[in-house]
């Protein structure tokens, strides 16, 4: 098989990646459902559109082909009316609305077309929409207007699924509220014609336990860095271990495992440590300095492998595993705790390299990028006015498909 995805690092150089442009459905976030979406704030659309316009112009203009999460699931949709039928299907069952109304809701949805269906799902569907004036008659009752909640972090792609090697683990998300987000990606591998039967899968999206993709680095081609997080737990890592390990055509062979605290402000791995040249990493020290031990899973044979509580500092551990002479870690604020808190708050840690010592950053983490670019760095500034409030920067936003190798 020859796959439509290759991934295996943090830095090579970008050359295919997956995006989502925020649309309408951040204009159906309240003040009173804003907790429940998990965002602190409400956020101004035309501003996060232009902001993340800038973003995929800057991604363009370094060689990168962008694709649009939208524009990929209408083809998926289209390629057949089964694609079309299955999607709805599955849409229902995931959905806020009662079973009483699976039928009327499969001809409400079916009588779109492809594009219409995609973007009404991320959208939401009020009761308005449907046409039922009120709660009642069996129908289940929320604490939104919306009898199918709208998907206001989708442009977040990196949360729900990650690329591995020749594959991709499709995440099963830790808070209910975004479990419908993956329905995309399992509908773009299973029937687009650039990726079906063309990509290997490592996480299934109703699997057990809960994985999402911004705890997922590449750190080489043979070593995987996860988060034990919020929103990861234990036992998907060994799940995921397993089924790469079970792979013998998959280079990764270990897998770290850093746990890190399960709080709003440090929700995955890459929102405090992520890679940005060759042996060169941007960490929010108050965390990654705190880790006591981390726990290294070591391939032994087809799908098995051992487990050791690893105690080395952070520095030792990964000269040891990535084989490299010399790791240079650069701390977010330049070590001063005030500073690196507020721009860890702010996406700082949260870079996407673009290629070896390339990096994109959000234009108001001043110290931090000062510091990459004393390292050696090339930062790319984007505007964050509006983006960095729904707290995630440029990795978050992004899905890479297909880097060079380094």
């Amino acid at each position: 098989m020859q796959s439509a995805i290759q991934v295996g690092s943090e830095i090579g150089k970008l050359r295919q990646v997956l995006v989502h442009r925020p649309g309408l459905e951040l204009s159906r976030v309240t003040p009173e459902t804003m907790n429940e979406h998990l965002f602190d704030d409400i956020l101004y659309l035309e501003q996060a559109q232009r902001d993340h316009d800038f973003f995929v112009e800057t991604l363009q203009s370094e060689g990168a082909q962008v694709l649009y999460l939208t524009e990929l699931a209408s083809t998926a949709l289209l390629s057949s009316r089964d694609a079309k039928e299955a999607f709805v299907s599955d849409l229902i069952d995931q959905s806020g609305f009662s079973a009483l109304y699976k039928d009327e809701l499969t001809r409400y949805f079916l009588s779109m077309s492809e594009g219409e269906i995609v973007q009404k799902v991320i959208c939401g569907v009020t009761l308005e929409d449907f046409g039922i004036a009120s709660f009642g008659g069996g129908l289940s009752r929320h604490k939104s207007p919306e009898g199918m909640y709208p998907m206001p972090n989708l442009y977040f792609q990196r949360d729900p699924m990650a690329t591995i090697g020749a594959g991709v683990a499709m995440s099963s998300m830790f808070f209910p509220i975004r479990n419908r987000e993956t329905i995309f990606s399992k509908y773009i591998f299973k029937y687009h014609p650039d990726f079906k039967g063309k990509v290997k899968y490592y996480y299934e999206v109703d699997w057990p336990f809960s994985i999402e993709g911004g705890d997922i680095l590449n750190l080489s081609e043979n070593v995987l860095g996860i988060g034990i997080s919020e929103r990861t737990c234990p036992a998907a890592i060994d799940t995921l271990a397993k089924t790469i390990f079970s792979d013998e055509t998959a280079k990764v062979h270990t897998v770290l495992a850093f746990e890190i605290p399960k709080k709003h402000n440090c929700m995955h791995l890459d929102t405090v440590f992520t890679q940005v040249d060759h042996g060169k990493f941007l960490q929010y020290s108050d965390i990654m300095e705190r880790i006591p031990y981390v726990y290294v899973l070591k391939k032994t044979g087809h799908g098995t492998f051992d487990v050791e509580k690893c105690r080395l500092t952070l520095e030792e551990l990964l000269r040891k595993h990535l084989e490299l002479d010399k790791i240079t870690l650069i701390p977010l604020g330049g070590g001063c705790t005030i500073t690196a808190a507020r721009e860890q708050w702010n996406a700082a840690a949260n870079t996407l390299a673009i290629a070896p010592g390339k990096v994109i950053s959000y234009d108001r983490n001043e110290t931090s990028q000062r510091l990459l670019e004393e390292a050696g760095v090339t930062v790319l500034n984007i505007p964050s006015g509006e983006l960095a409030r729904g707290r995630g920067g440029p990795r978050c936003m992004s899905m890479p498909l297909i880097r060079e190798d380094v």
